[in-house]
């Protein structure tokens, strides 16, 4: 028989550290950007992006719905818009899904209450059925909302076309 002490002494270690932690204000805790708002803003957008990552490549529906606004508008690179219900619809139903994106050149803008962020991904995932691969230029706008907590009110998405060759015809010679 396998003894539950362990497991026991475990838990009670971890809510401990819990209760602990919640205690030591965030600036003093290890790795809290201290001082500039700004820049506490944009380790929290940081996080975020990374969450919405992660939602997205596991299908998290329920982190998803966390992250969005009620009134969150979504352009796709095809120009279709979608509401927060419709996006939402689309994970739970697995009409859109990621199985790579790699995120890079991300830039957060802060403008008072609203944080903009515009990033390069490399995606390979379906969508409605169809091969989604590719790179995208994205914009993500988070509006934040009373208790210091942000939202992601809208996002676009742009394909970027692959690099052209030129046909033998209009190769100089």
């Amino acid at each position: 028989m396998v003894s539950s002490r362990p497991l026991v002494s475990l838990a009670v270690c971890a809510a401990l550290c819990g209760v602990l932690c919640a205690a030591i204000p965030a600036s003093a805790q290890p790795g809290h950007p201290k001082g500039d708002p700004k820049r506490v803003a944009r380790v929290h957008i940081e996080a975020l992006e990374q969450q919405w990552r992660s939602a997205q490549l596991a299908g998290d529906v329920t982190a998803m719905d966390k992250l969005l606004s009620e009134d969150f508008l979504g352009i796709a690179s095809n120009g279709d818009v979608g509401t927060k219900e419709q996006f939402l619809d689309r994970m739970r139903n697995r009409t859109l899904t990621l199985n790579t994106m790699d995120v890079s050149e991300q830039k957060i803008k802060l403008v008072g209450q609203v944080a903009i962020v515009t990033s390069l991904a490399q995606i390979d995932g379906i969508s409605d059925g169809q091969p989604l691969t590719g790179r995208f230029r994205y914009t993500r706008v988070y509006q934040r909302l009373p208790g210091n907590t942000w939202r992601v009110t809208n996002f676009e998405a742009t394909r970027i076309p692959p690099p052209r060759h030129p046909s033998p015809a209009e190769t100089p010679r």
